[in-house]
């Protein structure tokens, strides 16, 4: 399933850019921090499923 390694990182980088975009446009915090939460997730996600560290 590297497919879907790949889709969670994809996600992971445009949630990123998310953040980048709203801290910019000086968004709320709580928004943020939760932008952050689930760009995080989907990097680690992502990153532990393409068995790299095996």
């Amino acid at each position: 399933m590297n497919g879907l390694s790949t889709i969670l990182i994809v996600v992971g980088l445009f949630l990123l850019g998310g953040i980048y975009s709203f801290v910019k446009q000086q968004m709320p915090k709580g928004l943020i921090v939760l932008l952050s939460l689930g760009a995080a997730m989907c990097l680690a996600a992502g990153v532990m499923r393409l068995d790299v560290w095996a």
